[in-house]
């Protein structure tokens, strides 16, 4: 049944048609939130690590929930694509969650997601989307500390941006991918994936060539504009906050923790 829900290229079509309206496919997403019984806000709950990138982004996900979850935190952890098993997407301290809960939550989403559609809207989410929405459903019942979340492609139009207020966001070495997508550039490319940026949101980034640097640099600027303007007198309050890790041992990362106040 969850391979009916997979992407197909009449899709992809349509995902290239409407990129230049990035709300026009996050609204979709956060309608299909609801619909499975969760607002936006409820993700808050869930302390999450949000990173993005062309080369490393995966494994930049794993080391971070491997050093968190050895300070004896319950990890999440959200990815793709997997390797053998569909179950290796949605892990809870680095294990793939087990046949019976992938099958109990797997049913319980289908069947919300089943009974809550009407005349107006596709009753089921596309694949990876339904998916996305499963991992922010297993992390909340399961009350995970905090949550590491991959992007899927690009950054601004991926569905895992319905995220409003992770704790951190992080971006990886960036190159050319998906570029009927996210552009024939990487400064365009850069742009996409500094859409994950946010208000009051550190974050972080490897060295990066000069150009698709400086693009992310404009994007953390621009939000900390934003932000600014609409929390006046506020100071850093709607700021972006923005690193480089320029060293294989940065100092960047100094006084990162969890919301819960527990160091990682």
């Amino acid at each position: 049944m969850l391979n009916t829900l997979q992407t197909n290229a009449g899709y992809l079509e349509q995902v290239k048609r409407q990129r230049g309206d990035p709300q026009t496919q996050l609204e979709a997403m956060e309608l299909y939130l609801a619909r499975s019984g969760l607002q936006v806000e409820d993700l808050d709950r869930l302390n999450i690590i949000h990173v993005t990138g062309t080369k490393g982004k995966g494994s930049t996900c794993a080391f971070t929930e491997c050093i968190l979850r050895s300070y004896g935190l319950k990890t999440g952890f959200f990815s793709s694509p997997h390797l053998v098993q569909v179950r290796e997407r949605i892990r809870i301290n680095g294990q793939p969650i087990s046949p019976e809960l992938f099958t109990k939550y797997f049913w319980r989403l289908y069947h919300r997601l089943e009974e809550t559609k009407d005349g107006s809207c596709v009753s089921m989410p596309p694949y990876f989307r339904f998916l996305t929405l499963m991992a922010f459903h297993v992390f909340l019942q399961e009350k995970v500390d905090l949550a590491v979340v991959e992007v899927g492609i690009g950054g601004a139009y991926d569905c895992t941006n319905i995220i409003r207020k992770p704790v951190v966001c992080g971006v990886s070495s960036l190159g050319i991918d998906h570029t009927s997508l996210l552009g024939d550039t990487v400064e365009k490319i850069a742009w996409q994936k500094g859409g994950i940026f946010k208000q009051g949101v550190p974050a972080f980034t490897v060295l990066q060539p000069e150009g698709p640097l400086a693009v992310l640099r404009d994007r953390a600027q621009q939000i900390s504009v934003l932000g600014s303007q609409r929390h006046p007198g506020q100071g850093s309050c709607g700021s972006c906050p923005w690193h480089l890790c320029s060293s294989p041992h940065p100092t960047c990362g100094s006084g990162f923790g969890t919301r819960s106040g527990r160091a990682g």
